[in-house]
This record gives structure tokens, C-alpha cells and sequence, in this order.
């Protein structure tokens, strides 16, 4: 493994050093960005021109998603965890999941956009490693978390 592919990694397992600080949830969401970044940087391996387009169009597609992701289906699952459920009728349950099938279909329609935006940018094989560094970047991020919480 280069350095040039340990660097995000390291940068990433030094960093996340921040979920034991009282730092608030802005403070946290821009420090993963960074790291994300850093990360993407090294296994898409954009060239200035790409890079230059990319940022931009991902940071609004993960703004948005982040958005649907938080505030909608936080929202969904408070709901399902409040004791709530047992006490709904027919009518309520239908249109709760009605509610949330629409939010999944939303943050479906919004990948969707975003794919076929970013292709006109970086080649296909690009988006593949990129939907590849997402899901790798989410898994470490959560190990990182379940390994702070352990060790308390």
C-alpha cells in the first residue's frame, strides 16, 4: 500500500478523535467532510479538471442527502421508537409508511440525478469507485465509532 493511500487512512484514524470532544454536530458533519474529501481524493484519483467539477455537484448531493437522511427519517424513526406504533390505527400506519416510502423514493431519485450528472464529468469507472469509496468511508467511519464507544 502507498503512502499516498495510507494518508487518507491515517488522516482518518487520527481525526475522529473528535466524537470524545463536546464539539457540536456542525463542528463534526465539516470535520467528516474533510476527511471524506481526503479520502475520495486519493481512491477516485481526479484529475484537476474533474475535481474542479466534481466538489461541487457531490458537495450539493450530500448536503441534500444529508438533509433527507436527518431531518426526515430521524423524524420517522423517533416516531417508530416513541410507543407510538402499538397505538396507530390501519389508516395511520398506512400513511406513515406511505410517508416513508416516499422519502426512500426521494433520496433514490436524488442518486439517480446525481449519477447521471457525474458521469457527464468523470468516466463510469469513476462512479463506480466512487459509490465503492462511499460505502468504504461510511464503514471505517462507523468501526471508528463503535471502537470509541467500547472503549469506555
Amino acid at each position: 500500500m502507498t503512502i499516498r493511500k495510507l494518508f487518507p487512512l491515517l488522516l482518518l484514524l487520527v481525526s475522529v478523535s473528535f466524537y470524545a470532544q463536546g464539539e457540536s454536530m456542525k463542528e463534526k458533519k465539516e470535520q467528516i467532510k474533510v476527511l471524506k474529501v481526503a479520502f475520495f481524493t486519493t481512491e477516485l484519483d481526479l484529475t484537476n479538471s474533474e475535481a474542479e467539477k466534481f466538489w461541487p455537484l457531490y458537495n450539493t448531493f450530500d448536503d441534500n442527502q444529508f438533509e433527507l437522511r436527518h431531518q426526515k427519517m430521524r423524524a420517522f424513526m423517533r416516531r417508530m421508537s416513541d410507543g407510538s406504533l402499538d397505538k396507530m390505527t390501519e389508516k395511520e400506519a398506512s400513511s406513515f409508511l406511505a410517508q416513508i416510502q416516499d422519502t426512500e423514493e426521494e433520496l433514490f431519485l436524488l442518486r439517480k440525478k446525481f449519477t447521471q450528472n457525474v458521469r457527464a464529468i468523470i468516466p463510469a469507472s469513476k462512479v463506480l469507485k466512487l459509490r465503492k469509496a462511499e460505502e468504504d468511508f461510511n464503514r471505517k467511519l462507523l468501526q471508528q465509532y463503535r471502537n470509541k464507544g467500547s472503549k469506555k
